[in-house]
């Protein structure tokens, strides 16, 4: 199994836009930003949710959101507040947000076939 990364833009409301290559896990189910990054944009948490890790680990995370940018389209996104040694992800709220789903055999972004009702 390949793993997929792409590259984007991420900024709190008004802020300037910082650059993130985000790895794209279509297990993950928020977005995360690492450290560095959310305390470089400002964010404030706004919530905070349990996770379990694949592992069977559980943990707890603050929340917040922002507005990010891919070549595919922008969107405003709930993101996970990551710790010390966490990396940026891209989860599937964002990408179905943004209409957009991983292709399991080509390993890229694609639109997401639209339902209604």
């Amino acid at each position: 199994m390949g793993v997929t990364y792409v590259e984007g833009e991420v900024r709190s409301n008004g802020g300037p836009a910082i650059g993130v290559r985000f790895l794209v896990d279509s297990g993950a189910t928020y977005s995360l930003l690492a450290e560095d990054d959310w305390k470089r944009l400002r964010l404030e948490p706004k919530g905070t949710a349990s996770f379990t890790l694949a592992d069977g680990t559980r943990l707890e995370r603050n929340i917040s959101e922002c507005h990010l940018r891919l070549p595919q389209g922008e969107c405003h996104t709930p993101v996970i507040l990551g710790e010390k040694g966490d990396q940026p992800l891209l989860g599937v709220v964002t990408l179905e947000i943004l209409g957009l789903v991983l292709n399991p055999f080509s390993r890229e972004l694609q639109p997401m076939r639209m339902l209604l009702g």
